[in-house]
């Protein structure tokens, strides 16, 4: 009965996120709340409900501090030369921009924090895209994917971390084997960047751009908008800023300071640098005040779903379901079978649900088999680009939130490409020997 109710709840929201029927945070709150009554949980639904809150609390802060913060030195111009820079290089072409995108969000995606890396990327990338006329969706798409990979399968990287803990593995006997798995997936985002950009030189051609519009950064037409904002450049502060952030930065890979608190700190210090003017920092954050409002309720509402998920036991019946129903004879093909359906399990639930409740559960039937928990953990992580399009992802609620579109648009733009990055993923660890099915 949980099994159902739980497969049915996610079915029902999926599709009504998918079609536009729901808002992503109407439906986040409003269906689980649905299927916990329909399930006779209403008893509990409320305490259900907070602990989910409580659980994404930080994520919100997190979130919300870190928009204010890039947002802040955005608008004095930190990332200005460097798209500039990247205009002047590029020349125009779009095949090289999103090429030049890959590089620089696999890169940055490098610490393991997809929230820092989005930041990063879609900060100083989104302007060119926007003047250049090209799909944001792109720009996206080729940031999701370089975390779900870049963050996924390496052990500083969340999912990688929960399954090495949950399992109690060597983080070296997991990575090492791995390795080939993931220099492919590098390769593959560098490829279907190559496509995507492809498309985009087809569709624009390459940009000509004078020495006018280079000082518009490629569209004229915002040149007078652009002038409007030149009292909130700070080019004198470039460098300071500069240092703030990689203060910030370095301070977040070392785990000195809790993340929300250290992004509170930090855009404190960046508004009070930039704007020391109270007008101005009250004009700043209402300028992000609808960004931020629009991530952090996203988040809330996810904590209300993956609150109802867990308290009503649906996520645990639905594993116990899954196991129970693979046959046997699939036995030697178990960590396959795990890699394959690591694609709609991270979908549906949260890294923290399915590493350390689903996994456990498919590493001791795969014991069974002869199968090591090695082998389960590797495979358990080649899902990760399709479940960075989850709107339980914090992440990808950031990610749609800068980009400013919808998260259902996103999800059908990306999914192609997620989907194809994880076969290859899968195809690659097969070949490579870090899972097998012998």
């Amino acid at each position: 009965m949980l099994t159902f109710l739980g497969l049915s709840m996610v079915i029902v929201f999926t599709l009504l996120i998918m079609t536009k029927r729901l808002s992503p945070i109407t439906a986040l709150a409003i269906v689980p709340i649905v299927f916990a009554i329909i399930g006779g949980f209403y008893k509990d639904l409320g305490t259900m409900m907070l602990d989910g809150l409580k659980v994404v609390a930080p994520s919100a802060a997190l979130l919300l501090f870190a928009i204010l913060f890039f947002g802040v030195l955005i608008d004095a111009g930190l990332f200005d030369p460097l798209i500039k820079k990247m205009l002047k290089i590029v020349q125009g072409d779009p095949l090289k921009i999103v090429i030049g995108t890959a590089l620089i969000s696999m890169l940055v995606a490098l610490d393991g924090d997809g929230t820092t890396t989005h930041m990063i990327t879609i900060s100083a990338m989104l302007p060119l895209f926007l003047r250049l006329g090209m799909n944001p969706l792109i720009l996206g798409t080729v940031s999701m994917l370089s975390v779900s990979v870049l963050s996924g399968m390496t052990p500083w990287g969340g999912p990688a971390t929960r399954a090495i803990a949950s399992l109690g593995l060597d983080a070296n006997e997991f990575f090492i084997p791995i390795l080939p798995t993931l220099l492919g997936g590098m390769l593959s985002i560098v490829g279907i960047a190559f496509i995507l950009g492809r498309k985009e030189r087809k569709r624009l051609g390459v940009v000509v751009l004078n020495e006018k519009e280079q000082k518009s950064w490629g569209m004229p037409e915002l040149a007078l908008s652009m002038e409007s904002t030149d009292h909130l450049k700070r080019p004198h502060l470039t460098w300071l800023n500069l240092i703030l952030t990689i203060a910030v930065m370095g301070i977040l890979v070392l785990g000195l300071l809790p993340a929300p608190i250290l992004f509170m700190i930090g855009f404190m210090v960046a508004l009070l640098i930039n704007y020391p003017n109270l007008d101005l920092q009250k004009e700043r954050l209402d300028a992000h005040a609808s960004n931020a409002l629009t991530v952090v309720t996203l988040v809330f509402a996810a904590g209300i779903f993956t609150g109802i998920f867990s308290g009503t036991k649906m996520v645990d019946a639905i594993a116990m379901s899954l196991v129970s129903i693979i046959p046997d004879s699939v036995g030697s093909f178990f960590p396959l079978v795990v890699a394959i359906t690591s694609l709609p399990f991270t979908f549906v639930l949260s890294n923290d649900a399915y590493y350390f409740g689903v996994l456990p559960i498919l590493a001791e039937a795969a014991s069974a088999y002869g199968v090591s928990p090695l082998e389960i953990a590797r495979a358990s992580v080649l899902g990760q680009p399709v479940h960075f399009l989850s709107p339980l992802v914090a992440s990808t609620l950031l990610l749609v939130g800068m980009l400013k579109v919808d998260l259902g648009d996103f999800q059908r733009y990306a999914f192609k490409w997620a989907f194809l990055c994880s076969s290859i993923l899968i195809i690659v660890a097969l070949l490579t020997g870090a899972i097998t099915i012998f």
